[in-house]
């Protein structure tokens, strides 16, 4: 009986969505993502590159490609896009920013529940780095 009910309850969260609210503080603003509001849970990162406009179009292809993304804006240099995890569904907001006047693409990923991301948001964006670099 107790097997049952433990496989009941990973069932039940496995199909339950942890999508919390969308955060006030995306976008650009004067010229810049927003800053970490805590980096327990958020991760933000300016990538030099020779190429700004090159790399995020590199980005936007690495995004729209990956498992359990959605692209909820897109505008010229700027991307919005959400990621959920794969077992819980916990949602994360990913933006990105070219900004060739400065020679850096910039990157910040959000946890939009909870007070830690056990790591999450800092190994995407590295992930994403990579994508970049190589």
């Amino acid at each position: 009986m107790a097997l049952l009910l433990s496989t009941a309850l990973w069932i039940q969260l496995a199909l339950f969505q942890l999508v919390g609210p969308v955060p006030a503080d995306l976008g650009v603003h004067n010229g810049a993502l927003s800053p970490c509001p805590s980096p327990a849970h958020c991760a933000r990162a300016d990538w030099p590159v020779d190429d700004p406009t090159a790399a995020f179009e590199t980005l936007k292809t690495v995004v729209t490609n990956s498992p359990r993304s959605t692209v909820v804006e897109q505008g010229d240099g700027y991307l919005h896009a959400t990621m959920s995890s794969a077992l819980f569904g916990f949602v994360d907001d990913l933006e990105l920013h070219a900004d060739p006047s400065r020679g850096v693409v910039q990157a910040r990923s959000v946890s939009r529940l909870g007070d830690s991301d056990l790591g999450v948001n800092g190994r995407r964006l590295a992930r994403l780095e990579t994508a970049i670099r190589d």
